[in-house]
């Protein structure tokens, strides 16, 4: 039922099944979903001692199956944007695709990379997101964030914001993203378009779509080496390679798939398989890019926390 109390709209014992990729079945004990950053901060502030969870498309997270006891807040009608000339001003929750697509319509290069990413801009920021040779802190002027911890809004740089591969200070900091400036580059719409369809075409190719629900990519290529996670989780002949109702995608080994009706569970067995698999055949520990939120069970404690040492 929606909270009548408030103005900002409240789901009690909410499913949380269409708002992560992954189409996990998970409960949130509350789910918010505020129409503007001056609601999000609202809430934060309110949550403030609470862990507010944040979230945008869903996509890179595993919620639990034994559901969620912290607020859960979803950005997905903060999605407002402005453009000056080759600047863009947009908030947090829109998706990147949607993002992209903007870009291509002002005639802006620097975005095509997005169209095959499904997340908000606020994630992308979050985890630095990349593909193509591109990456989301390429052109990132500042953004806006509010930190929930000392009730302030800042305005971060590039250079502020620490980014790494699949990395930023937001990973480190009570910070939430509630907007961000990016410096494009005018380029003619035919080779944007070209570019977009190039990597539209790629991951068609070697990537699932959404019709075969998953978290995106599973692990961080590993550094000083010279083959990527899923070439190595292939050398392990993890191909096709089965838990519950998850399962290592055939076209390529570093997504996983839900077959139906995966479990946390599953995820976190399976993941931990090709991670222990991995490091006995190359003596290589792959790194999660996938965020667990919620309730575990004490074998998943166990094995996260191997997963994320």
């Amino acid at each position: 039922m929606v909270c009548s109390q408030i103005k900002i709209k409240h789901y009690d014992n909410f499913q949380l099944t269409n708002f992560n990729t992954l189409r996990i079945k998970s409960i949130a004990k509350q789910f918010w979903l505020p129409d503007n950053s001056g609601e999000l901060v609202s809430l934060l502030k309110k949550f403030k001692d609470k862990n507010p969870i944040v979230i945008g498309n869903g996509s890179n997270i595993l919620f639990s199956s034994k559901g969620i006891d912290e607020p859960i807040i979803h950005t997905g009608n903060i999605k407002d944007s402005l453009v000056f000339g080759e600047t863009i001003d947009v908030e947090a929750g829109i998706k990147t695709q949607t993002l992209s697509k903007l870009a291509y319509d002002k005639g802006l290069s620097g975005f095509e990379f997005l169209i095959g990413i499904p997340a908000s801009l606020g994630g992308a920021i979050y985890m630095n997101a990349g593909a193509h040779g591109q990456t989301i802190s390429d052109c990132l002027i500042s953004a806006k964030v509010y930190d929930y911890k000392e009730n302030k809004t800042l305005t971060l740089t590039n250079e502020e914001l620490g980014f790494s591969y699949r990395h930023s200070i937001l990973k480190e900091k009570p910070y939430v993203v509630l907007s961000a400036k990016f410096e494009l580059e005018k380029k003619n719409k035919a080779e944007i378009k070209a570019r977009m369809d190039e990597n539209l075409i790629f991951r068609k190719n070697r990537q699932p779509n959404l019709t075969l629900p998953n978290a995106g990519s599973v692990f961080k290529n590993p550094v000083d080496c010279e083959l990527s996670a899923g070439a190595l989780i292939d050398k392990c002949g993890l191909r096709g390679f089965r838990i519950g109702d998850c399962e290592v995608y055939q076209n390529h080994c570093n997504f996983i798939i839900n077959k139906g009706s995966a479990t946390s569970i599953d995820y976190t067995n399976i993941v931990f398989e090709i991670y222990t698999k991995v490091k006995e055949k190359f003596n290589v520990e792959l790194t999660p890019e996938i965020i667990y939120i919620g309730k575990m069970t004490k074998d998943e404690k166990e094995k996260w926390k191997i997963l994320k040492k």
